[in-house]
C-alpha cells in the first residue's frame, strides 16, 4: 500500500490532469456532452496504455540504448523539474509545446485529439514515462509490480473523472483557481525531480568512493 500511495502521488503530480483542464475545455468547446465524455474516455485509455507500456518496456529500452539507472534518474529528474517550474510560472501549455504555431494550426484542423495532444504530450509526457521506467528498475517483486500497475490505473481513473468534469471544474474554480492549484502541484513536482537527481548523484558518489 505504501508503494501504491507513493507511485500514485508522484505520477498524479507529474501528469497533473488539472493543468490540462483549460486545454481540454478549449479543445472540446464545440463538442456535445456525449462527445466530450467519449473524448475523456479515449484520452484516459491512451494515457494508461502508454504508461503501462513505458513501465514494462523500460528495462529493455535502457538495455538497448545502454543507459544506466542513475543517468535516467538525472535526465528524468531534470525533465520533471522543468515541468514543475512551468507549472509554477504558468507556462505549462507552452512547456508542453501547445503554444507552437504549427501545433495550433494542426489542432484547428484535427477532428479527434484524444491521442495527441491530450494523451501525448500533455498527460503522458517524458516526465511520467521516465518516472515509470525508474520505478521499473527500483521495484522488481511481483507484489510491487502489481501495486504499481494498480496505481497507474488509479491515476487513469482520477484523470478520467477530472477530464469528464473539466467544464464544471473550469466554471467552479475559474482560471485563477486552476492556476493556484497548478502552482501548488508545481512545487511538489519540482521536489520529486530534485529528489531523483539527488538520489542519482549520491549513488554515483558512492561508487566513486566506496
Amino acid at each position: 500500500m505504501d508503494i501504491f500511495l507513493y507511485v500514485f502521488a508522484a505520477l498524479f503530480s507529474v501528469i497533473n490532469p488539472l493543468g490540462t483542464v483549460p486545454v481540454f475545455v478549449g479543445l472540446t468547446s464545440d463538442e456535445s456532452t456525449q462527445e466530450r465524455n467519449k473524448t475523456s474516455l479515449l484520452t484516459t485509455i491512451n494515457v494508461v496504455v502508454i504508461l503501462i507500456i513505458s513501465f514494462f518496456a523500460g528495462t529493455y529500452l535502457l538495455a538497448f540504448f545502454g543507459i544506466s539507472l542513475n543517468a535516467l534518474r538525472i535526465a528524468g529528474g531534470m525533465i520533471i523539474v522543468t515541468s514543475g517550474f512551468a507549472l509554477l510560472t504558468g507556462t505549462f501549455s507552452k512547456h508542453k509545446g501547445m503554444k507552437n504555431k504549427r501545433v495550433q494550426k494542426d489542432l484547428d484542423k484535427r477532428e479527434k485529439f484524444s491521442l495527441t495532444p491530450l494523451a501525448i504530450p500533455m498527460l503522458a509526457g517524458p516526465g511520467s514515462i521516465s518516472l515509470l521506467i525508474t520505478f521499473n528498475q527500483q521495484y522488481q517483486k511481483t507484489v510491487e509490480i502489481i501495486w504499481i500497475v494498480m496505481a497507474v490505473f488509479a491515476v487513469g481513473l482520477a484523470t478520467f473523472i477530472i477530464l469528464r468534469s473539466s467544464h464544471y471544474i473550469s466554471k467552479f474554480l475559474g482560471a485563477s483557481g486552476i492556476n493556484a492549484i497548478s502552482r501548488i502541484v508545481g512545487f511538489i513536482v519540482i521536489s520529486i525531480g530534485v529528489e531523483y537527481i539527488s538520489a542519482a548523484v549520491i549513488s554515483i558518489l558512492k561508487t566513486i568512493n566506496p
